[in-house]
């Protein structure tokens, strides 16, 4: 199992091509690259070219660390046909950014809309008609988390949908800041996951549902906004001790090919600091389980 940084917090402040250094100060050994105008910025072409990636390559190698996954957001669920013809174009070409830069693993979002389910559904399917046989044939993994204000949010439905894909090549992301909106099914859904879990990020949410739903004040009364946050472990409601010994009980904290991301973006005037706690509150909860990190 390994453990990794999100750089999201980094984004403003950094130049790409010091992720890498930047997370190895931290105390981590791998990064998931997130949205990034260098990258892949949301719902826009990637802007890497064969330099780009080389430079980047040479940084992380330089740094001593790994990049074991990339993770995009497209529209590729999004109802309008014409934005879900450029999300396919685009996420092609973030698959060919993974192969040459030799990473095996997408993490992203289904990006449809919740008002329009049935219309978003048929167009994450013909989106995976086309991308799931390139990441097939390129020996690739993709994995999804079910995002609050996604056409499926509720975690069952979100692994109903990526089953119905028939795929070995596709897998769960479980987001904890998110546990409240997937409808808390981690005793549930886990089982039925197995080896299907494939990432976890790790940062802290507050219960939006509380206080018979007023634990929030949002006006309109009537609006639909999704409010979450990803604060560091403890701020919030998530059960992490919960969490973990469920990992631990389905073996996911003893698989190679597991991943857990630190994913805190509140707190960015103190990143320095919460990042280092971060890695060390999740290695404790590792360690606690009885394994250890990567």
């Amino acid at each position: 199992m390994k453990i990794a940084y999100d750089p999201t917090p980094l984004h403003h402040t950094h130049r790409l091509l010091d992720f890498a250094a930047a997370t190895a100060d931290l105390g981590y050994e791998h990064m998931q690259l997130t949205p990034h105008p260098d990258f892949a910025t949301h719902f826009r072409y990637p802007k890497m070219d064969r330099d780009l990636i080389r430079r980047f390559a040479s940084s992380v190698e330089t740094a001593g660390i790994t990049v074991p996954a990339l993770l995009p957001v497209q529209r590729i669920a999004w109802p309008d046909e014409a934005k879900r013809v450029a999300a396919v174009k685009n996420f092609r070409r973030v698959i060919e950014i993974a192969v040459d830069l030799g990473v095996g693993t997408i993490n992203t979002e289904f990006s449809g809309r919740p008002k329009a389910f049935e219309e978003s559904e048929e167009s994450f399917y013909r989106s995976m008609d086309e991308l799931l046989p390139i990441i097939e044939s390129e020996g690739l993994k993709l994995n999804f988390d079910p995002h609050p204000d996604d056409f499926v949010e509720d975690g069952h439905e979100a692994w109903r949908v990526l089953r119905g894909l028939d795929s070995d090549a596709i897998g769960f992301v479980w987001v904890a800041p998110h546990t409240f909106h997937y409808g808390d099914c981690l005793a549930t859904l886990l089982p039925e996951l197995g080896e299907r879990l494939r990432a976890v990020y790790i940062s802290d949410a507050f219960d939006h549902r509380a206080s018979h739903g007023l634990r929030y004040i949002a006006n309109p009364p009537t609006t639909s906004a999704r409010v979450h946050q990803h604060l560091k472990v403890g701020d919030g409601d998530v059960d992490f001790d919960a969490l973990f010994t469920a990992l631990n009980e389905h073996g996911f904290l003893d698989r190679e090919d597991a991943l857990i991301v630190s994913n805190v973006f509140g707190e960015n005037e103190n990143n320095e600091a919460v990042s280092r706690f971060q890695k060390q509150r999740i290695d404790e909860l590792v360690s606690k389980q009885g394994g250890r990190t990567g």
